[in-house]
């Protein structure tokens, strides 16, 4: 998804009872009265999760955005959606920005069914009235501040702001973002005007030299020195230039740095959480409110959030939202040491990085961008 990949704010995106917004759908073929002008509209039914599986089944096709096959291991999940429900898949990698403009631009031709975005991107979503409510059958075991309260978007699964270093162009790979600008290296970083990990990059430096989601600028002094010095690369990070060499460290989600080490070298690559603080954001599912296959959507965000699509993701090296999902040990020791975390902290203030998130890419223009030669 993005945000290429992992697409790695992992833009920092969901038990008991679902909550669906059905189709309305009118009589066909049968003559009816007009109904008094008093009268209180029927409310739509509510489907349980056997009937959204059964007219899933019968939409045969779920389209996605922003969820490709190598970010946080989507492959399995879509795997697992054709052989258990005979689903069809295709996806379109997306930022989330562009996610969300694409269903909007679309709402009278819509071709895509849900997407993937991170959590400054799911207000605006919901603004833009793009979302389609549904609450899986584990809503409760969602934290509170990783879903809306009416089902508009829920957090699939966490990430960490990371630092990745190649071992074979940094010997002394950072551990810290002083050891950042303290280095000689080119530091990449995705475009922060439209990636959500790449903002959350720049929250997470900001938080670890005193700022907060309300004052992000000692993250965009941190990245403004790095550009005064000609150290900075301002382009999404790819599996490819990686593998090539042409990325010497790079500010990612955990996922994705755990990835590219594990998929390329694991001896050449190191990922650390930095020292002095990062951030925890989640990733979340958006349906589409024109879906042309809402039900596929739906079953897919209950896939998602059940234990077999928590493992999935695990195994992208993406933590799952929810704590109550066993990790096999297998999958458990390829992610990062507990330790590190330590001083990594979610977002406590969504309402002020919202509205933070939204001044950022005329900021970084401003004060970051302007230094890069």
């Amino acid at each position: 998804m993005e945000e290429t990949i992992l697409k790695t704010n992992l833009s920092l995106k969901s038990a008991l009872i679902i909550s669906v917004m059905a189709l309305g759908i009118s009589a066909c073929g049968t003559t009816q009265q007009s109904a008094p002008a008093t009268s209180t509209p029927t409310p739509a039914k509510e489907l349980t999760v056997a009937e959204i599986q059964t007219q899933a089944k019968q939409e045969g096709k779920v389209v996605s955005v922003g969820m490709p096959d190598d970010w946080a291991n989507w492959i399995e999940t879509w795997g697992d959606m054709t052989s258990q429900y005979g689903l069809t898949h295709s996806d379109t990698d997306l930022t989330s920005s562009e996610e969300i403009a694409k269903f909007d631009a679309e709402k009278n031709n819509p071709t895509a069914d849900i997407g993937d975005v991170g959590m400054a991107f799911a207000p605006i979503a919901m603004e833009k009235g793009v979302t389609m409510p549904y609450k899986t059958s584990y809503w409760k075991d969602i934290p509170d501040w990783a879903k809306d309260k009416e089902g508009h978007w829920m957090v699939g699964y966490q990430g960490t702001i990371s630092i990745l270093v190649d071992k074979t162009q940094v010997k002394n790979p950072p551990k810290s973002w002083e050891d950042i600008e303290k280095g000689d290296y080119k530091v990449r970083i995705s475009d922060v005007t439209k990636s959500s990990q790449a903002q959350m990059g720049v929250l997470a430096s900001a938080i670890a030299h005193g700022g907060n989601e309300g004052n992000i600028d000692p993250g965009l002094n941190f990245f403004a020195k790095l550009a005064k010095q000609n150290r900075l690369v301002s382009k999404d990070v790819t599996k490819a230039e990686v593998e090539k060499g042409e990325v010497q460290v790079a500010i990612l989600w955990d996922f994705v740095s755990l990835g590219f080490k594990d998929q390329i070298d694991p001896n050449r690559f190191e990922v650390y959480i930095p020292q002095e603080g990062s951030i925890i954001g989640g990733y979340t599912t958006i349906i589409n409110k024109y879906a042309p296959h809402p039900n596929a959507a739906k079953l897919a965000r209950e896939f998602i959030l059940s234990d077999e699509g928590q493992i999935n993701l695990a195994k992208g090296y993406a933590r799952p939202i929810r704590d109550n999902v066993k990790l096999p040990e297998e999958v458990a020791k390829k992610l990062i040491p507990g330790a590190q975390y330590k001083n990594a902290k979610p977002i406590t203030d969504f309402k002020l990085w919202d509205a933070t998130s939204k001044k950022i890419p005329q900021m970084w223009q401003e004060q970051v961008l302007v230094h890069i030669k």
